[in-house]
């Protein structure tokens, strides 16, 4: 590789870490360019996978401040760049890995902190982004509806609180 391609191989790399939300180390030893294929049919739109060259990723992602995947490096390795919702790519990856053992997940970096594998299998059993604001929603209108109920019986209890006062009243002869 001649020296511009790789300054130019060098500058994709770093746009590329600082564009994403998330960056997933691979292992891909083994898989075949259709497997390959498939992943990145899997990971749809919001990820990028891309198979890239040790030495011109380390020098990329530490331009790009991050120092986290140097140890991870070793080894024919891809990576990939989240745009959008991590836990989806997360359960992608996890899902393909399950039925191709051959991708090992070695860690990756999620909004500038360390993933370790087990961490990444942690964030690809969470529900989707969409399932939790569908019950952030559901919490919030029961509590609203819990709230209504009891602004409705401050003033059923006041009215029976006043008619027993009068039915006292009475009885009392006042």
């Amino acid at each position: 590789m001649a020296k511009a391609e790789k300054a130019t191989a060098v500058a994709e790399l770093k746009s590329s870490f600082e564009g994403s939300s998330a960056a997933v180390l691979t292992e891909y030893r083994g898989l075949t360019v259709a497997q390959l294929k498939q992943l990145r049919v899997s990971l749809g739109e919001n990820a990028k996978f891309a198979v890239v060259k040790n030495t011109l990723t380390k020098i990329a992602a530490n331009e790009a401040g991050i120092n986290q995947l140097d140890d991870l490096l070793a080894g024919p390795s891809a990576i990939a760049f989240v745009n959008g919702d991590v836990v989806e790519a997360a359960k992608s990856l996890r899902d393909f890995a399950k039925a191709n053992p051959l991708l090992v997940i070695k860690g990756g970096v999620v909004d500038g902190k360390s993933m370790t594998p087990a961490e990444i299998s942690k964030l690809a059993d969470l529900e989707s982004r969409e399932v939790l604001l569908a019950k952030l929603a559901g919490a919030l209108k029961a509590k609203q509806g819990h709230a209504a109920a009891v602004f409705n019986a401050l003033p059923t209890n006041m009215a029976q609180l006043a008619e027993a006062l009068r039915a006292k009243r009475e009885e009392a002869g006042e």
